[in-house]
């Protein structure tokens, strides 16, 4: 029997309507939420504001016109919620199950907002939506049950879908192996994984993620004193605890090049993303580092383009990202103080196994303390990367459709900098599903950063072409 063909006109025409008549309006509410993920807001639970995020998300999706479409709410005592979803087949002749992943909970504010833009209050400019979490991910529910209404629209059939939408990705992902578990039963053994929860090298074609870093995280702590004392009495005799910190990071990361140094750190990179990597380069250009907000004269960490995406996709990294004990500049005494602590974020190559290596990173910090300095570090996240199994034959076709009907322009794939440890649970839960990782992060789009936005015209292409790779999926599968 002959399939119907997806009309690809009419589902432009239907995104478009969607999107900005029920899906931006919607996305506005839900910036103007401040639903910090558990690990920047102790008090989330007293707060209230992730229920007031997974409620909001729940109507709009219980709103839905898709026959069949349950939508629950799962709470396991002290985590997090989700939300899930499920939405039978279109057709009694499929058995296969896809599963749509997303999140919701949001990073914190973070300064620098130029004027103009506030992370808790939607302005929308053009194609894009400025304001916290609507780009990562508060879009990916939306737009997975907009790709399911296009489907049924066009009457095509597809396969059992169920979607899953958790609360705690920007900490890690902490309670979502437990609701794995859970689900487990309902959730089934999916052949086809699409997250919405990465990123794009342009806004001008589809772009594929085929491989995710992991992430360490914990706090240095170096205390050489018990109270602060006068710098210029005890200068010269008494170590700064600064000093000393710096000291440490020398022993993980070369500082003239930022190349880590722990062997633990590291995997031999395959062939197939090497060659991945000189394409993408190719495709991107500069694009690979001037997408940055590089101050007048700055230059990247490298000029061979393609090295820059491998070192941003699979070598380790580590960034300070916060510090205590150090007073404002503006309070700022001549002081030696009697302690500094360094948030530390490590993002470690796929296939590195992150307990190991925080295991490493622990041992070189705190080993043989410099001046017999009180010295710690705290791992307070583990998170494993990704690398993505080889596309089948017909998810490759359907990317490679789907970029030229709705973008106009070839397919691209590249690894990301960032984790999803969703992906990771799933990679080692079902070895036999493929996976679409893809996203709306593109260029300037800054996520976790100030001024984070979504790009509209991409949130409402991918739609589309989410839709046509789950008909595509029905296809090949039947």
């Amino acid at each position: 029997m002959t399939l119907p063909a997806f009309d690809a006109a009419a589902a432009t025409a239907r995104s478009e309507e969607m999107w900005e008549r029920e899906i931006l309006p919607s996305l506005h509410e839900y910036v103007r939420i401040p639903n910090r993920s558990p690990a920047f807001d102790a008090q989330w639970q007293e707060r209230g504001e992730m229920d007031r995020a997974v409620a909001l998300v729940e109507r709009f999706c219980k709103q839905q016109p898709l026959p069949g479409l349950t939508v629950e709410v799962v709470r396991l005592p002290g985590r997090t919620p989700v939300i899930f979803m499920e939405s039978p087949a279109e057709s009694d002749e499929s058995a296969e199950t896809i599963l749509l992943y997303g999140h919701l909970d949001k990073q914190p504010e973070m300064t620098g907002w130029r004027e103009g833009l506030s992370p808790w209050e939607p302005v929308r400019e053009g194609d894009r939506l400025y304001g916290r979490g609507a780009a990562d991910d508060g879009y990916a529910a939306y737009a997975s049950l907009a790709a399911l209404r296009l489907l049924a629209e066009q009457k095509l059939p597809r396969a059992r879908c169920v979607v899953l939408i958790e609360a705690c990705e920007e900490s890690g992902s902490p309670d979502l192996p437990a609701y794995i578990e859970h689900l487990a039963k309902r959730i089934g053994s999916p052949s086809l994984v699409v997250c919405l929860d990465s990123g794009c090298g342009n806004y001008e074609q589809l772009w594929s993620t085929t491989s995710l870093r992991g992430m360490i995280a914990g706090t240095l702590r170096v205390q050489i004193l018990t109270e602060g004392i006068h710098s210029g009495d005890g200068s010269g005799i008494v170590p700064s605890s600064f000093r000393i910190a710096r000291q440490l990071l020398s022993r993980i990361e070369d500082e003239e090049t930022g190349k880590m140094l722990l062997p633990e750190l590291f995997v031999e990179i395959p062939a197939a993303r090497r060659a991945q990597a000189q394409t993408s380069a190719k495709a991107l250009g500069t694009a690979v580092y001037d997408k940055f907000p590089f101050v007048a004269g700055a230059v990247p960490m490298g000029n061979d383009l393609a090295g820059l995406v491998l070192a941003r996709t699979w070598n380790p990294t580590v960034s300070v990202v916060g510090a205590a004990g150090m007073p404002s500049l503006e309070s700022a005494g001549n002081v030696l103080r009697p302690e500094t602590a360094l948030k530390l974020s490590i993002r470690i190559p796929p296939r590195v196994e992150p307990k190991a290596a925080l295991a490493a990173v622990k041992r070189a910090l705190e080993s043989n303390p410099p001046y017999g300095a009180k010295v710690t570090f705290e791992g307070d996240k583990a998170s494993v990367g990704w690398d993505a199994p080889a596309l089948a034959p017909w998810l490759d076709r359907a990317i490679e459709e789907a970029s030229q009907t709705f973008w106009k322009q070839p397919a691209a794939s590249m690894g990301e900098g960032g984790t999803i440890p969703f992906m990771g649970m799933l990679g080692e839960k079902f070895p036999a599903a493929q996976f679409l990782i893809t996203g709306v992060l593109g260029p300037q789009s800054n996520a976790h950063g100030p001024n984070e936005f979504l790009h509209i015209p991409t949130g409402k292409k991918l739609t589309c072409a989410v839709a046509s790779i789950i008909a595509a999926h029905y296809r090949a599968t039947r």
